[in-house]
């Protein structure tokens, strides 16, 4: 494996992406760094340590949405909404694309239609920015808790503060956009999943930290608050969980088939024997990410009735809002939230997969490049079988996608650890890690194939 690794930084091209690549992640790293113009970090800092200490499900918010969209909105850095309006930008497209014909024609036009739709994404990207900076500088101005001076410095100057907010957090998305273009362009894997994956990874020492900080004070006797067997356990849990998330992430059905022979002159072509595969997670991570981003709404109403509740001092329904507050995040997530969580999951898990797999289409490129799957009739019977494996394959990979996303609130609850150690266990962020990384890892011997190299993963097959 290290010769495998020295011999790709010995090919000059593929070296030069993989330090362009790791370049541009520096920056997107150091733009964390780079507060806000106006705003108090040590006082922020604190309210926001509040916030999580008296309302955990309003901490778990935070590190959900700071763990998928490579931001850190605890930090109200430059990046602090990170990539997440792009993203948001990207799915609406994509789902106007399956309604909206002028949207669907360019989907069909290739490349040009494909660049048409980029750029419209980017425009759409900054309208959203603009929203959300301006919402999230609002509730900084609120204090969040803090005394009065607030978190804005200068309060004279409201609506400057505002403005220079605004456009410094859209500019900063912006920019981290950019970065993602550059190296989908000129370095290596998918920009936009590498500045992910990175917040991500980044987020790993705090987590170890919290982890492993016990044990130096009080020890690693069994039995005790990080345990040597609770720490053991965690290990082989996070290798099987890994091990299971790429088993299912490259987990394929594979359709049987046929191509027609085709005579010309003296020549017969075709009559070959293929497959057509068929991923079983063919949603990706998006049906986890959707689930999770509506269950934050239960949780954000129930904590307004329930305030809305105390301060009329109604007495009805009392009991059954506070147990629904609490089932939602308020004190913790109980039965009623994962079965939901689930439910949601396998819903959007056939609606994402409805819009991104149409099987008619599928079949009719079958028919015009004169191939059919054996014992099915091309057209219309071929595409209702295969809607009917799809939907088959599609129940089986929800229910790994529900199993991944319960894990972290399972773990953090049985094993009484924090929610940020848990979600490294499933969830979003190791769907994303695992599916970028072995992205990431074909691309390289892509390039070390067309050089007549093994890949990464292949035997050694010398040059």
């Amino acid at each position: 494996m290290l010769a495998k690794l020295f011999t790709v930084f010995r090919i000059p091209e593929l070296r030069q992406k993989i330090f362009l690549t790791l370049f541009l992640l520096a920056v997107y790293r150091m733009g964390f760094a780079i507060p806000l113009p106006f705003l108090d970090q040590q006082q922020f800092g604190d309210a926001m340590r509040r916030l999580s200490e008296q309302q955990g499900g309003l901490g778990q918010v935070i590190q959900v949405v700071s763990l998928f969209s490579a931001s850190s909105i605890g930090n109200s850095t430059i990046f602090g909404l990170g990539i997440m309006p792009y993203i948001s930008a990207s799915i609406i497209f994509q789902l106007l694309g399956s309604v909206y014909p002028p949207l669907e024609q360019l989907q069909k036009e290739g490349e040009a239609g494909r660049k048409k739709i980029n750029e419209y994404t980017r425009y759409a990207t900054v309208v959203i920015c603009l929203g959300q900076s301006y919402f999230w500088i609002r509730m900084l101005s609120g204090g969040l808790g803090a005394q009065e001076g607030g978190l804005i410095i200068r309060e004279y100057d409201w609506w400057f503060y505002h403005l220079v907010g605004t456009v410094t957090m859209t500019a900063g998305t912006i920019l981290l956009m950019w970065i993602g273009e550059q190296i989908d362009e000129y370095g290596i894997g998918n920009g936009i999943s590498l500045l992910i994956m990175a917040g991500i990874l980044a987020q790993m020492p705090r987590a170890l930290i919290d982890l492993l900080g016990p044990a130096f004070k009080n020890g690693v006797g069994l039995g005790s608050e990080a345990g040597i067997d609770k720490l053991l356990l965690l290990v082989i849990l996070f290798i099987g969980v890994i091990i299971a998330v790429v088993a299912i992430t490259q987990a394929q059905r594979r359709i049987p088939i046929q191509s027609a022979k085709h005579v010309r002159g003296r020549r017969v072509f075709g009559g070959q024997r293929q497959h057509l595969p068929l991923r079983v997670n063919q949603a990706g991570v998006m049906p986890i990410i959707f689930a999770s981003s509506l269950l934050m709404f239960p949780y954000f109403l129930f904590s307004w009735l329930t305030q809305l509740w105390a301060s009329q001092e109604w007495t009805f329904g009392q009991d059954t809002i506070s147990i629904l507050h609490s089932a939602f995040g308020g004190g913790g997530r109980g039965f009623l939230y994962n079965i939901s969580y689930v439910a949601l999951i396998y819903f959007f898990c056939y609606f994402w997969t409805a819009i991104t797999f149409n099987p008619r289409d599928m079949a009719d490129n079958l028919k015009d490049y004169g191939s059919f799957i054996p014992g099915y009739r091309p057209g219309e019977r071929t595409a209702s079988y295969l809607e009917q494996v799809m939907a088959r394959i599609t129940y089986v990979g929800a229910g790994f996608l529900a199993i991944i996303a319960i894990i972290p609130t399972i773990v953090a609850t049985a094993m009484d650890i924090p929610f940020l150690i848990a979600s490294f266990y499933g969830g979003t962020g190791l769907l994303i890690v695992v599916s970028v990384a072995l992205d990431l890892v074909q691309k390289i011997d892509s390039h070390l194939v067309m050089r007549n190299y093994s890949g990464l993963l292949e035997a050694d097959g010398g040059q």
